[in-house]
């Protein structure tokens, strides 16, 4: 069982929603990467999404877009952002952690030293958002060999087959886009994210996690009432923004425990 499963047993078990954060690597500054980790966790997050930085982050709305050029300006690559994990490592051995980005810097180092990579760091999966599931076969096995989970998107615009094809290669969880659009965009509508992961559990036996557009508590309690986790990413890139960074930890963890605190409301 991988780490990113055995997580998700332990939230059933314990009859809690799971909450998925995410921030840039390297943003707002590359010393602040592994602190926030921390602080995400200390705040009560179960998962923890670390961003790649890329030049084209076709997926993200223009918070997590800022975020990536702010953390480009410090040359971010993948390299460092392995480097971020193994320092998380030495002292926190528990929380999964999930590499999220792009094809290319995945591309120029080759599937596997990037799996080697991730692995020796102490990730648990990736997410790649311009992988689609049916091209994914070899990559989602090499990575199930190497204990890792590759995660999948699926959108309200996903068909049955797509489903289907992320139900036979997927792992860890599936992560549902409730929006169509790019991160940080619109307004939930959470009778019609109901109804969309209630026809994907048709097919994925997989916990589901609901992400883009969930900024706030009450929000997310309304999600976690069909999900099996809440990802919330642009909330947390805003509060950075927001803060001067010597703050930026405590408000991160501020933000992180008051969803947390919803989420585990009677």
């Amino acid at each position: 069982m991988s780490n990113i499963a055995a997580t998700f047993a332990s939230l059933k078990a314990a009859n809690k929603t799971g909450l998925v954060t995410f921030i840039t690597a390297g943003d707002p500054a590359p010393g602040l990467t592994v602190p926030l980790m921390h602080a995400m966790v200390a705040g009560g997050a179960d998962i923890l999404e670390l961003g790649v930085p890329f030049s084209d982050p076709m997926a993200e709305g223009p918070v997590i877009q800022r975020a990536c050029e702010r953390a480009l300006k410090f040359n971010i690559g993948l390299k460092d952002v392995f480097e971020f994990v193994r320092q998380f490592r030495e002292t926190n051995t528990t929380t999964p952690v999930v590499l999220m980005g792009y094809a290319n810097p995945i591309e120029r180092i080759g599937i596997a030293g990037f799996i080697a990579a991730a692995s020796d760091a102490g990730a648990d999966g990736a997410i790649v958002v311009d992988y689609p599931p049916e091209e994914c076969e070899e990559f989602a096995a090499a990575m199930r060999a190497a204990d890792l989970d590759l995660i999948f998107l699926l959108a309200p615009t996903s068909t049955p087959e797509r489903i289907a094809q992320v139900a036979r290669v997927g792992g860890g969880f599936s992560y549902y886009v409730s929006l169509k659009g790019v991160t940080g965009a619109g307004t939930i509508d959470t009778d019609d994210v109901a109804r969309k992961v209630a026809a994907i559990r048709e097919h994925v036996k997989l916990p589901i996690g609901v992400g883009f557009g969930i900024r706030d508590g009450q929000t997310a309690r309304a999600v976690a009432k069909v999900a099996d986790a809440v990802v919330i990413g642009s909330r947390i890139i805003q509060e950075l923004e927001n803060t001067p960074q010597e703050g930026a930890c405590a408000a991160v963890q501020a933000f992180v425990a008051g969803i947390r605190q919803a989420l585990d409301q009677p």
